[in-house]
């Protein structure tokens, strides 16, 4: 009887860890798609401003140069908010 538990006890001791491996994969993941979609929204936020101001979203370096200044404010706030 002893050994069945001792037995027991080290297989439910492997699942939880195996478990707690597995949420803190989810956590990292989940932490992830947040950063992403916050960059995202940021990115959308900005397109949407310049298409408000009558902006061509042209290929020149002075409009990407704006808009990527924009960005990366945007993408500033968001690691910033991440961290809260």
């Amino acid at each position: 009887m002893q050994e069945q538990l001792q037995t027991r006890l080290e297989a439910l001791r492997k699942e939880f860890e195996t478990g707690r491996s597995e949420l803190e994969k989810v956590e990292q993941r989940r932490t992830y798609l947040r950063e992403t979609m916050l960059r995202i929204a940021g990115a959308i936020q900005v397109l949407e401003e310049m298409l408000a101001q009558g902006q061509p979203a042209g290929h020149n370096g002075a409009e990407l140069g704006g808009t990527q200044a924009a960005y990366s404010q945007v993408n500033e706030a968001t690691v910033q908010e991440t961290k809260i």
